[in-house]
């Protein structure tokens, strides 16, 4: 009896589930062409579709373990979606509605950092790793950056940035030495003119009482005072009289007692050592005594 009762009841299951079925509208197929849909509401349904689908490709890439070949096929796959995603987006904008492309998310490598990678792999423009194919072979090079070479520098661009501040030309025009030499060059000045004046009034003083004939107390300023002008004084004297013995020693001819021979008679006096000399190397005694006779016979002196 049992049984006979869960036969109808799975018949009866059966029955209900076909009706069910029937009323249901056929499953509708998203459009291979996004130009062919005319309506917004169809569009962005379409779109929400292949987000989902995106989403539950993206979660499966997440597993390392699925092997290399089967995470290429997942990356491909989800950059196939990502395309018509694109498509989409682009087409519910034509249609009057919002733009999604302006918030898109961008990509990221293994640390988390945003990346612009428009063409790592060759396959097209836009081409982007997910999960567990950021860390294949031939992939992580395109995500790890390069070492900063650091670049020698030439003694061109050591010399490029040498000018005129480097040597401390510039040092006047930015008016900090100015500011704090003009105090210090006032309290020099002030110094200097009250030492003159000092000194003046004593030099006033000692030669008033000079001229006078009175005797007077000599300090030991006025004496020092007077003891420089008698320094100045001598030394005007010594240079007169350098500059005389200067001019003097300027006049003075120098005269040669001994008579000089010029150049071409040191070069025949020269000329005829060398013929000597040769003479005695390659000539005998006798012949040479026999030249010297015909020469006095025939009185020929050279």
């Amino acid at each position: 009896m049992a049984r006979n009762e869960e036969k109808a009841q799975s018949m009866l299951n059966r029955f209900i589930t076909m009706k069910a079925e029937e009323k249901k509208k056929p499953k509708e197929r998203r459009p291979f062409l996004a130009s062919e849909c005319r309506d917004l509401n169809e569009a962005d349904k379409w779109r929400q579709q292949i987000m989902r689908e995106i989403g539950r490709k993206v979660a499966e890439i997440q597993n390392e373990g699925l092997g290399e070949h089967r995470l290429r096929d997942l990356n491909d796959e989800i950059n196939k979606l990502i395309r018509e995603k694109v498509h989409w987006e682009r087409r519910i904008v034509e249609l009057g509605g919002p733009n999604y492309a302006r918030h898109s998310a961008k990509m990221t490598d293994l640390d988390g950092n945003i990346v612009d990678v428009p063409n790592p792999s060759g396959r097209g423009p836009g081409y982007r790793y997910f999960g567990a194919a950021k860390k294949l072979p031939g992939v992580r090079e395109l995500f790890e950056k390069p070492p900063e070479l650091r670049k020698r520098r030439t003694r061109y661009d050591i010399y490029k940035r040498i000018n005129a501040a480097y040597y401390g030309y510039r040092d006047d025009e930015d008016g900090i030495l100015k500011s704090l030499e003009k105090p210090a060059e006032k309290a020099m000045r002030d110094d200097a003119k009250g030492e003159w004046h000092r000194l003046d009034m004593v030099r006033k003083e000692a030669r008033k009482a000079v001229r006078s004939g009175e005797v007077a107390e000599v300090t030991i300023a006025a004496r020092e005072i007077l003891h420089e002008e008698e320094e100045d004084v001598v030394e005007e004297e010594r240079t007169k009289e350098r500059e005389m013995r200067d001019k003097d020693e300027k006049k003075r001819e120098f005269i040669v007692h001994v008579p000089l021979p010029d150049e071409k008679e040191i070069e025949k006096m020269v000329l005829q050592k060398k013929k000597t000399d040769l003479l005695n190397k390659y000539v005998s005694d006798v012949l040479m005594e026999e030249q010297t006779e015909a020469k006095d016979l025939l009185n020929i002196h050279r």
